[in-house]
Protein backbone atom coordinates (compact mmCIF):
# COMPACT_ATOMS: atom_id res chain seq x y z
CA UNK A 1 0.00 0.00 0.00
CA UNK A 2 1.49 3.38 -0.99
CA UNK A 3 2.26 5.95 1.65
CA UNK A 4 -0.10 8.93 1.91
CA UNK A 5 0.77 12.00 -0.11
CA UNK A 6 2.26 14.84 1.92
CA UNK A 7 2.75 18.44 0.87
CA UNK A 8 6.10 19.85 1.94
CA UNK A 9 8.13 23.00 1.28
CA UNK A 10 10.59 22.86 -1.60
CA UNK A 11 14.07 21.48 -0.91
CA UNK A 12 17.02 21.62 -3.31
CA UNK A 13 16.72 17.87 -3.97
CA UNK A 14 13.25 18.50 -5.43
CA UNK A 15 14.62 20.72 -8.21
CA UNK A 16 15.05 18.03 -10.88
CA UNK A 17 11.54 16.63 -10.49
CA UNK A 18 10.04 20.12 -10.22
CA UNK A 19 11.56 20.79 -13.63
CA UNK A 20 10.55 17.46 -15.19
CA UNK A 21 6.94 17.43 -13.95
CA UNK A 22 6.27 20.98 -15.08
CA UNK A 23 8.12 20.64 -18.37
CA UNK A 24 6.07 17.49 -19.15
CA UNK A 25 2.69 19.24 -18.95
CA UNK A 26 3.95 22.35 -20.72
CA UNK A 27 5.33 20.22 -23.58
CA UNK A 28 2.22 18.01 -23.70
CA UNK A 29 0.06 21.09 -24.33
CA UNK A 30 2.63 22.83 -26.55
CA UNK A 31 2.82 25.71 -24.05
CA UNK A 32 6.50 25.74 -23.09
CA UNK A 33 8.22 29.06 -23.69
CA UNK A 34 11.47 30.71 -22.54
CA UNK A 35 9.67 32.64 -19.77
CA UNK A 36 8.94 29.29 -18.09
CA UNK A 37 12.58 28.27 -18.09
CA UNK A 38 13.56 30.84 -15.46
CA UNK A 39 11.12 29.38 -12.91
CA UNK A 40 11.71 25.76 -13.91
CA UNK A 41 15.50 25.92 -13.88
CA UNK A 42 15.78 27.89 -10.63
CA UNK A 43 12.70 27.71 -8.40
CA UNK A 44 14.85 28.75 -5.43
CA UNK A 45 16.02 31.95 -7.11
CA UNK A 46 12.96 32.77 -9.21
CA UNK A 47 10.30 32.03 -6.59
CA UNK A 48 11.60 31.50 -3.06
CA UNK A 49 14.35 34.15 -3.06
CA UNK A 50 11.79 36.56 -4.59
CA UNK A 51 9.66 36.17 -1.43
CA UNK A 52 7.46 33.31 -2.58
CA UNK A 53 7.10 29.61 -1.83
CA UNK A 54 7.14 26.33 -3.72
CA UNK A 55 5.14 23.36 -2.47
CA UNK A 56 5.91 19.78 -3.38
CA UNK A 57 3.57 16.81 -3.10
CA UNK A 58 5.50 13.67 -2.15
CA UNK A 59 4.58 10.02 -1.98
CA UNK A 60 7.14 7.42 -0.93
CA UNK A 61 9.87 10.02 -1.43
CA UNK A 62 8.82 10.73 -5.02
CA UNK A 63 7.65 14.15 -6.24
CA UNK A 64 4.09 13.75 -7.54
CA UNK A 65 2.94 17.38 -7.69
CA UNK A 66 4.04 21.00 -7.47
CA UNK A 67 2.62 24.48 -6.99
CA UNK A 68 4.17 27.86 -6.31
CA UNK A 69 3.17 31.33 -5.19
CA UNK A 70 5.26 34.46 -5.77
CA UNK A 71 4.69 38.17 -5.07
CA UNK A 72 3.13 39.93 -8.07
CA UNK A 73 2.69 43.59 -7.30
CA UNK A 74 1.43 45.38 -4.22
CA UNK A 75 -0.86 43.15 -2.15
CA UNK A 76 -1.01 40.51 -4.86
CA UNK A 77 0.55 37.10 -5.38
CA UNK A 78 0.69 34.90 -8.45
CA UNK A 79 -0.14 31.19 -8.45
CA UNK A 80 2.08 29.27 -10.86
CA UNK A 81 3.52 25.90 -11.85
CA UNK A 82 0.61 23.83 -10.52
CA UNK A 83 0.89 20.25 -11.73
CA UNK A 84 0.09 16.72 -10.61
CA UNK A 85 1.66 13.53 -11.95
CA UNK A 86 -0.45 11.94 -14.69
CA UNK A 87 -1.68 8.94 -12.65
CA UNK A 88 -2.85 11.12 -9.75
CA UNK A 89 -4.86 13.73 -11.63
CA UNK A 90 -8.48 13.95 -10.54
CA UNK A 91 -7.71 12.78 -6.98
CA UNK A 92 -7.96 16.19 -5.26
CA UNK A 93 -4.20 16.64 -5.06
CA UNK A 94 -4.27 19.73 -7.28
CA UNK A 95 -6.82 21.30 -4.92
CA UNK A 96 -4.61 20.52 -1.92
CA UNK A 97 -1.61 22.16 -3.62
CA UNK A 98 -3.62 25.28 -4.55
CA UNK A 99 -4.99 25.45 -0.98
CA UNK A 100 -1.41 25.41 0.35
CA UNK A 101 -0.59 28.34 -1.96
CA UNK A 102 -3.73 30.25 -0.92
CA UNK A 103 -2.79 29.83 2.73
CA UNK A 104 0.75 30.98 1.97
CA UNK A 105 -0.56 33.99 0.04
CA UNK A 106 -2.64 35.02 3.04
CA UNK A 107 0.38 34.54 5.31
CA UNK A 108 2.32 36.83 2.95
CA UNK A 109 -0.33 39.51 3.55
CA UNK A 110 -1.74 39.45 0.03
CA UNK A 111 -5.34 40.46 -0.64
CA UNK A 112 -5.48 38.92 -4.14
CA UNK A 113 -4.11 35.82 -5.80
CA UNK A 114 -3.92 35.88 -9.58
CA UNK A 115 -2.96 33.33 -12.19
CA UNK A 116 -2.39 33.25 -15.90
CA UNK A 117 -3.29 30.16 -17.89
CA UNK A 118 -4.31 28.87 -21.26
CA UNK A 119 -7.76 27.85 -22.49
CA UNK A 120 -6.35 24.42 -23.48
CA UNK A 121 -6.04 23.52 -19.78
CA UNK A 122 -9.74 22.96 -19.13
CA UNK A 123 -9.43 20.60 -16.12
CA UNK A 124 -7.18 23.12 -14.35
CA UNK A 125 -9.48 26.02 -15.22
CA UNK A 126 -12.49 24.12 -13.84
CA UNK A 127 -10.58 23.51 -10.60
CA UNK A 128 -9.73 27.20 -10.27
CA UNK A 129 -13.36 28.17 -10.91
CA UNK A 130 -14.60 25.69 -8.27
CA UNK A 131 -12.13 27.24 -5.83
CA UNK A 132 -13.58 30.71 -6.42
CA UNK A 133 -11.21 32.21 -9.00
CA UNK A 134 -12.94 34.59 -11.41
CA UNK A 135 -11.84 35.99 -14.78
CA UNK A 136 -10.02 39.31 -15.03
CA UNK A 137 -8.30 41.10 -17.92
CA UNK A 138 -4.90 39.88 -19.01
CA UNK A 139 -2.05 42.10 -17.80
CA UNK A 140 -0.05 44.23 -20.17
CA UNK A 141 2.65 43.56 -21.00
CA UNK A 142 1.90 39.87 -21.01
CA UNK A 143 4.72 37.86 -19.34
CA UNK A 144 3.75 34.61 -21.10
CA UNK A 145 3.04 34.49 -24.84
CA UNK A 146 0.81 31.44 -24.38
CA UNK A 147 -1.42 32.99 -21.68
CA UNK A 148 -4.92 33.73 -22.90
CA UNK A 149 -6.72 33.61 -19.53
CA UNK A 150 -6.18 35.53 -16.32
CA UNK A 151 -8.09 34.79 -13.11
CA UNK A 152 -8.08 36.09 -9.56
CA UNK A 153 -9.20 35.09 -6.09
CA UNK A 154 -9.87 37.61 -3.35
CA UNK A 155 -7.92 36.48 -0.25
CA UNK A 156 -9.02 39.36 1.99
CA UNK A 157 -10.18 42.93 1.73
CA UNK A 158 -7.37 45.36 0.78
Amino acid sequence: MPEPITIVPFRPDHAGMFYRLNRAWLDAHDLYEPADEVQLADPQGAVIDAGGAVFIAERDGAVVGTAAVVPHGRGEVELLKVTVAQGLRGTGLGRRLVEACISQGRDMGAHTMMLMSNSRLQPALRLYERMGFTPRPLPSPLPYDSADICMELRLREP
